[in-house]
């Protein structure tokens, strides 16, 4: 039987629910009631609150602002029809916080104090969960170094938090997409597997050239050559060539998404041909000059399935054909929602009901 966990919860004296616009939500700019804290220290996990959100005391000189000693998740809940409340995979989110603690020579948080941190602060904060269509209650999980010491080496104390907040869509349209061959996002023997800060900080220039040319995303490519596709900016990227999903296999480079797994899970399950594997761009980009590309989507948590609607190189756009006329990716959008929702029995065990 797993423990409960001495969690000390202080409510706020002053909701901001009714001040809160729910028909204007921008992604991860609203927050919620509370949230959840613990700390490290000595090697373990203890001091589990959660209370009213808002700032916290730090000294300057933490090893999170200085040696880059910070990552995190990203997960959503979800309001079914009858009320419950949902949180998606969250296991596989424990998982790989654990995967990119382990790079970052931080401590590994146990799958229970993961799992109920997220269902404490949720359950007090249901309320702010839209009942919308394409709405959900993003959670944000994160971990990052408090010593007070300006020394390159691990810190021997963490924060461990979570935040969450109501969202609508994450893309609202469909995306224009650039292949990358010049900037690098993860190279082999890197962290890119990893959900660290510094990861998304390096991504940022070019991801913002990238957009003063008119572009929604950038496709990464290899570090080496720039020969082949790794992930999109905010999630993994997927195609459906010739009748087969393909998507970059995941090695020390690549995410290992939960949608991605979720999506390829389905697709197998329908009897879709799958492929992970290295994907050259060059195929890509002759799948999209003689129609055999059909497909192109990113796989998210905070994407959900984001439809590509063309793919540029070296100055060339090759368009695609409309995502409302595509098979798989409004498919598998479709029956995600409908696991996510509630409105399908979840035979696969990936809703965790708080």
């Amino acid at each position: 039987m797993t423990e409960t966990l001495d969690i000390k919860i202080t409510k706020t004296q002053h909701s901001r629910l009714n001040e809160t616009d729910f028909n204007n939500l921008q992604f991860g700019k609203t927050f919620s009631d509370h949230m959840f804290l613990a700390d490290y220290a000595n090697g373990e996990w203890k001091n589990f609150q959660v209370v009213p959100y808002g700032e916290i005391g730090l000294s300057p000189a933490i090893a999170a602002l200085h040696y880059g000693q910070a990552f995190f998740e990203g997960i959503k809940a979800y309001k079914h029809a009858d009320g419950q409340v949902s949180v998606f995979r969250p296991e596989k989110n424990a998982a790989r916080f654990n995967k990119s603690a382990a790079r970052l020579c931080m401590p590994a948080l146990p799958e229970e104090i993961f799992l109920q941190s997220i269902a404490a602060v949720v359950d007090i904060d249901r309320e702010w969960i839209p009942s919308k269509p394409n709405h959900s209650l993003y959670i944000r999980p994160f971990m990052f170094a408090t010593d007070a010491y300006l020394g390159v080496q691990p810190s021997e104390t963490y924060k461990y938090m979570v935040l969450i907040g109501p969202v609508g869509p994450y893309f609202s349209k469909t995306l224009r997409v650039k292949i990358e061959t010049y900037y690098t996002r993860a190279a082999e023997g890197g962290m890119g597997f990893a959900k660290s800060a510094g990861n998304y900080g390096g991504a940022m220039l070019p991801a913002r050239k990238a957009t003063e040319e008119g572009f929604d995303q950038l496709i990464w490519t290899d570090a080496k050559e720039h020969r082949y596709v790794e992930e999109m900016g905010a999630a993994n990227v997927m195609f459906v060539l010739d009748g087969t999903l393909i998507t970059p296999s995941t090695r020390d480079t690549i995410l290992e998404g939960v949608t991605r797994d979720t999506v390829l899970t389905l697709a197998r399950e329908w009897g879709m041909p799958v492929e992970e594997r290295r994907v050259s761009v060059a195929e890509i980009l002759e799948g999209a000059k003689n129609g055999k590309l059909t497909d192109a989507f990113g796989a998210g948590t905070a994407a959900t399935i984001a439809p590509v609607g063309s793919i540029s190189h070296d100055g060339e756009e090759y368009f695609l054909i409309d995502p409302k006329e595509r098979e798989f990716s409004q498919k598998v959008l479709r029956e995600l929602d409908a696991i996510k929702y509630g409105r399908v029995a979840d035979t696969h065990g990936w809703n965790y009901l708080v």
